[in-house]
């Protein structure tokens, strides 16, 4: 059998036993996403938490002010 379905069958059985489908496939869909970001870590795919804070910084500088926080269109 392959790891992954190893993986697969061993993620089912730790959940509850009056689990839905819906729920196997989130944590199925969550443990995959897991497991593409630390590969995506263990490449250099990844951006520090120090890198992402400077730049939404400068993106929400550069959008300017809110149009619906500085007019009112209640005529």
């Amino acid at each position: 059998m392959s790891a992954i379905k190893e993986e697969a069958i061993r993620l089912i059985q730790s959940l509850p036993e009056d689990c839905s489908i819906e729920d196997i496939q989130y944590h199925l869909y969550v443990l995959q996403k897991i497991e593409n970001g630390l590969a995506a870590v263990d490449s250099g795919r990844s951006v520090s938490q120090e890198d992402v804070e400077r730049r939404v910084e400068e993106w929400v500088k550069s959008t300017g002010p809110n149009p619906r926080s500085t007019t009112s269109e209640t005529s």
